[in-house]
């Protein structure tokens, strides 16, 4: 008798542990698509955020502006016509911005080196001397190419509202035909092949 009341107690403990086991992962899972779909939602804030604050889209034209380099001389856009060009925004304070900044010499700059290809990034908001003393520092590192400055946003404005960095990918024609926006991963190889293929096709 008291060996089946012990057996039934054992099972009853069994069938308990067996039932929180089963609370708990139910409860995990409920966690899981909780954050899951916390996740979601964040993302498509996020998406939604980007989309309000972009101005110029691919298949737009891109506003003409004329942007003094830190060496005094001045770039036209339009004047660009017949190259395709890498408008870059960004700041020294950004550092998404510097980690884009870490690849573009090996991905950019030499792999387009001599070709109808022109880099133009554009600090936004900032005044000369402080990004006169970021690229002093970048170039120490090995990060050295021409940028511009936009201390009153007046360039920046033309484009986007907020975020950066932001690449926009300009044809021959003047004619957006990629973004990039924040620190995607893939961004520059998007970049890359993107401009290749626009160079290819001028080429035949």
């Amino acid at each position: 008798m008291r060996m089946k009341l012990a057996l039934a107690a054992i099972v009853a403990g069994i069938l308990a542990a067996s039932g929180s086991v089963a609370q708990a992962q139910e409860k995990a899972k409920i966690s899981a698509e909780k954050q899951d779909a916390d996740r979601k939602a964040a993302l498509a804030e996020m998406q939604k955020q980007l989309a309000e604050t972009t101005l110029i889209h691919e298949g737009d034209m891109a506003p003409d502006f004329t942007v003094e380099m830190l060496d005094g001389t001045k770039v036209k856009l339009s004047d660009l016509r017949g190259k395709v060009v890498m408008l870059n925004f960004w700041a020294t304070w950004c550092g998404p911005c510097m980690e884009e900044f870490k690849e573009i010499p090996e991905k950019i700059v030499k792999h387009f080196k001599g070709k109808n290809f022109v880099l133009l990034p554009v600090s936004r908001g900032e005044k000369r001397e402080v990004v006169e003393s970021k690229m002093k520092s970048l170039k120490e590192k090995g990060i050295n190419f021409p940028v511009g400055i936009d201390p009153s946003k007046a360039i920046y404005s033309l484009y986007a509202t907020q975020y950066i960095p932001r690449n926009f990918i300009i044809d021959q024609n003047g004619k957006v035909v990629l973004q990039t926006i924040g620190l995607e991963g893939d961004a520059l190889d998007k970049i890359v092949k993107k401009a290749d293929e626009l160079l290819k096709e001028k080429e035949n």
